[in-house]
């Protein structure tokens, strides 16, 4: 099992969750986070000054899944998120020693299915 964190434009959240839903993929965790890369902030006005933000709003998202579905879940990811400027995001993919559904007790990938039982 792996699970994948993306980091990504806020703007785009809609758009990924609607690509991952229609991938089949339905559990994810999403926060807000702030950060910066490459760009290192941005420099912004309001009512006549200058200044520069630093850390700027991105969304992360997070998605457990079976090892078979990873290269599916970062595409899915990638293809939706992109918009070709610096800040687009980042993909991680982490590996997870165990997944358990607190209501049922079941473990990894039967915990991880979407089917009820």
């Amino acid at each position: 099992m792996k699970q994948v964190i993306a980091v990504v434009r806020a703007n785009q959240l809609d758009k990924v969750k609607e690509a991952l839903v229609n991938a089949g993929i339905v559990g994810m965790t999403v926060s807000n986070a702030r950060g910066f890369g490459r760009q290192k902030g941005q420099t912004q006005k309001y009512r006549g000054q200058t200044y520069k933000v630093d850390f700027l709003q991105k969304i992360r998202l997070e998605v457990s899944v079976a090892d078979d579905t990873v290269d599916l879940v970062v595409k899915t990811i990638t293809d939706a998120a992109y918009t070709g400027e610096i800040g687009d995001g980042k993909i991680f993919v982490l590996p997870v020693e165990a997944v358990y559904r607190i209501r049922t007790g079941e473990r990894d990938d039967v915990a991880l299915s979407s089917a009820e039982s």
